[in-house]
């Protein structure tokens, strides 16, 4: 593979890596490392990629398993502290939104492992059949999860 290549298919998929790392990072230093193993993981694995599924799919796959893998490693109990990182401004047009952003990834990073990465999905708008096939969970358990996340994290933001 070119470098080019490679750049171009980390610029297109970055916003996929940068939520999924954001989710489980502490800090913007910890962001910055998830950041770069995952970059590290795909430049490894990409002559591997046989194409049985969209390269949004594979990223996303490669992202959590690079995230829950230094977790593990890590051995770190994930903190709910609020995470401001270094992103555009244009990402995020206002303080009001940014707080409202900040608070949804605060309480995504209380949930379960496995339930972060559902929710992380379904905001992503995956359908049910991609998510299925990302986390190795039945299509219908999809649904039923993402029901419970959602109220979960309804009753977490309302503060009850």
């Amino acid at each position: 593979m070119k470098k080019v290549d490679f750049k171009d298919l980390l610029e297109e998929n970055k916003h996929i890596i940068s939520k999924l790392c954001r989710a489980y990072s502490n800090d913007q230093d910890e962001f910055e490392d998830y950041f770069q193993e995952v970059s590290l993981q795909i430049w490894k694995a990409y002559d591997s990629f046989k194409g049985e599924s969209k390269i949004s799919t594979w990223i996303y796959r490669i992202t959590l398993n690079v995230c829950l893998s230094e977790i593990r490693k890590n051995k770190r109990r994930i903190s709910t502290s609020p995470f401001k990182p270094d992103f555009d401004a244009a990402d995020h047009p206002s303080d009001l939104h940014q707080e409202k952003v900040d608070n949804l990834y605060n309480a995504i990073k209380t949930l379960k492992k496995v339930d972060r990465a559902i929710i992380l999905l379904y905001l992503e708008d995956k359908k049910y059949k991609e998510m299925a096939e990302i986390l190795g969970i039945n299509i219908s358990n999809i649904g039923v999860k993402v029901n419970r996340i959602k109220h979960e994290l309804k009753l977490k933001l309302n503060g009850q």
